[in-house]
């Protein structure tokens, strides 16, 4: 795991404000988020709230994440002889926010919930055969203190526990949710914009598109967090976070551009973090696109991204050319990077496939400085062998609306594991069990792009049941030369994030490729 880099810069006698010693103040984009309900959240920005406010059944030491999955509110667990049980034991103590105890009837609840809302990222959790019909049998506590999973075969056990990380397994409070019920919505309604945890904070107040505020919760079961407020601004613009943060208005700036880090590196009293993240950065193209569908058309794409020139210029210290869509440090992955700008190369590839004189395309992307100057890079090469490319910008909200509705031709954006096990990845990327419209599998990115693949899906699922991790490395590594060369995703960068924040912060801890921000970690 790559470990965080802290450049602090030499201070000056020019007097800045400064936030109270015990409020985090955060400048980041947010407006991804569309609603607060652990069952739905989907998107970086809610991930980073779920995290904090909410906890799981086991979980990650954020202070040393090499150590993989640690107990959460399970305090072990146990692996039946058929490979399939899973037995968790709670701790005891735990109280949620609400001051109703922690129990495995709340586990239970919570799990079965996510199955029944069945939202776009329940498929983390179905994908081990729970079903409506059947979760009464496959999630059931046998008391407080004791719950039991039974998946429908037997997998990798690293498989199923990383998945119980992800935020879709965070544990609710079940009285207080069934107590906001509303037409058998099971809570829904009402999640969406208030929070039902035990974690280090519970929420103050959201509002969509400015801002949310976290308040400490004390007697936290892994010790009371030193930061008694979070305030989290959306704050789009990477030149106005620098100037925040350069004042003391903010305590960390999580979206600064490279041309922003490098002006920062002679501010007083800051100083900037380097962590490689779990983040993908591609475009894609929309196979329901008759041209697009085309597979020459499809690698001729792959030569037309400057991967060098972006990540040397405006994406330096920032982003690193990588070009499979598992992340680095992950089991299987791949560092093969067989494209790199060639025109002549896609030219003739498009006029192979009938369009020497190229075509008219859309790009949808979103309105974040680094893809937006990503896309006018794109937008240039593109032009050079002949295809006109129209940019669409839009919030994180619109943006991800038309993608998960196939209402696109080209999409710009990024993705992030939901857990540290290669098939989070593998999952979403090579996997694509039903592509009829009517499927509705939004969580999948090849359904999305309506790329049809019965072989490759076939390849993920075996190597998602295989037991010999060096042989399931293998074959994830060759799953990905296969996407490499086939698929209509141009995987081009892994993120390096780049975190400026006060000298006077510590432990503001990001996760790094496989967990989200952790706010009860830090101190002033």
């Amino acid at each position: 795991m790559a470990a965080s880099l802290a450049v602090a810069v030499t201070p000056t006698t020019q007097s800045v404000a400064a936030t109270p010693d015990d409020m985090l103040v955060i400048a980041n984009r947010i407006d991804d988020m569309v609603q607060l309900d652990p069952a739905e959240i989907f998107e970086f920005a809610g991930m980073d709230l779920s995290q904090n406010v909410y906890d799981r059944l086991v979980s990650f030491d954020p202070h040393d994440l090499s150590k993989g999955v640690v107990p959460g509110l399970a305090e072990s667990w146990t692996l039946g002889d058929d490979g399939m049980t899973y037995t968790f034991t709670m701790k005891s103590g735990i109280s949620f926010h609400s001051g109703n105890p922690v129990t495995a009837y709340d586990a239970e609840f919570s799990l079965r919930r996510a199955v029944l809302l069945a939202k776009t990222p329940s498929f983390i959790l179905t994908q081990f055969g729970f079903t409506a019909d059947n979760i009464n049998e496959t999630i059931k506590a046998v008391d407080d203190k004791t719950l039991v999973i039974k998946t429908d075969k037997k997998y990798a056990p690293s498989f199923v526990l990383n998945c119980l990380t992800a935020g879709i397994a965070a544990i609710v409070d079940k009285k207080l949710v069934m107590e906001n019920e509303k037409d058998g919505d099971l809570g829904h309604e009402w999640l969406r914009t208030n929070s039902a945890g035990s974690g280090a904070y519970k929420l103050v107040k959201w509002k969509p598109g400015d801002s949310y505020i976290l308040e400490a919760v004390p007697g936290y079961w892994r010790g009371d967090a030193k930061m008694k407020r979070v305030v989290v601004r959306h704050v789009a613009e990477s030149a106005t976070q620098r100037l925040m943060l350069e004042k003391g208005d903010i305590d960390v700036a999580r979206n600064l551009s490279a041309e922003d880090v490098k002006s920062v590196e002679s501010a007083s009293g800051v100083a900037i973090d380097n962590d490689l993240r779990g983040r993908i950065m591609y475009f894609s193209l929309n196979q329901k696109n008759p041209v697009l569908a085309k597979p020459k058309v499809r690698q001729a794409f792959k030569y037309l991204a400057d991967y060098k020139g972006m990540a040397d210029s405006f994406l330096k210290g920032q982003y690193t050319v990588h070009q499979a869509f598992l992340p680095l440090t992950y089991l299987g992955e791949l560092k093969d990077q067989p494209f790199s700008l060639n025109v002549e190369k896609a030219k003739a590839l498009l006029a192979e496939a009938g369009h020497a004189d190229g075509f008219e395309v859309e790009m949808i992307v979103r309105n974040a400085q680094e893809r937006l100057d990503i896309a006018q890079s794109l937008q240039n090469t593109f032009a050079q062998a002949g295809i006109k490319l129209t940019l669409s910008v839009g919030t994180g909200k619109q943006i991800l609306g038309r993608y998960r509705d196939r209402d696109f031709d080209i999409y710009l954006g990024a993705w992030g594991p939901d857990y540290p096990d290669p098939q989070t990845n593998a999952d979403t990327f090579s996997h694509n069990p039903d592509n009829r419209d009517e499927a509705k599998l939004t969580g999948k990115l090849t359904w999305r792009n309506g790329w049809d693949i019965p072989e490759m899906t076939k390849m993920t699922d075996a190597a998602v049941v295989e037991l010999d991790t060096a042989k399931r490395a293998g074959m994830y590594v060759q799953i990905q030369k296969d996407h490499q060369a086939t698929s209509p995703f141009v995987i081009m960068f892994q993120k390096i994030e780049q975190t400026g924040r006060r000298t006077n912060v510590n432990d503001f801890i990001t996760g790094s490729a496989v967990s989200d921000v952790h706010y009860w970690t830090v101190t002033k």
